[in-house]
């Protein structure tokens, strides 16, 4: 007979190995159907926005590392608490970082993972935000500005 702790592994693990496999079709049809791709990943958000909150061990044991680590990544900020007894995690970020260490692990790194994840979100988050976005559309239109020194801000204003 197996345990809660090992029921509740199975159903997560299970979780997001179906959430994987559909991320992975909508990759595959995106050129294609883009539309549908993007259906697609609306469903795994909202999956994983209805999912109960995932225990440290568990998360854990989908991350391949150990509770220590889990919950030093928590104290940092790098995953999400969304319960306090028994301490449990948010599955959105979960997912969100689990993404992140399985690219950096295909890249071969092994080492550090804790800070390199922690640049890819930080850098993903500045690349999410819209003043960015506008940016760097006006860059590649060819609307560039030059950035000016103090001195010749002031001597702007001035004039």
């Amino acid at each position: 007979m197996t345990s809660t702790m090992e029921r509740e592994e199975t159903k997560v693990k299970g979780l997001f190995e179906r959430l994987e496999k559909l991320e992975e079709v909508a990759e595959d049809i995106e050129s294609r159907e883009p539309g549908s791709a993007a259906s697609l990943r609306g469903v795994v958000q909202e999956a994983l926005e209805e999912a109960e909150p995932v225990r440290v061990r568990v998360a854990a044991s989908l991350l391949e590392f150990s509770d220590r680590t889990v919950r030093t990544w928590i104290d940092e900020g790098l995953l999400t608490v969304r319960g306090e007894h028994p301490l449990r995690l948010d599955p959105v970020r979960l997912h969100e970082v689990l993404h992140l260490v399985r690219d950096l692990r295909g890249a071969g790194r092994k080492r550090d993972l804790l800070d390199a994840v922690w640049y890819r979100l930080q850098d993903s988050a500045l690349l999410d935000r819209s003043d960015l976005q506008a940016s760097l559309d006006e860059m590649r239109k060819g609307m560039l500005r030059p950035a000016l020194s103090k001195a010749e801000q002031d001597a702007a204003e001035v004039n």
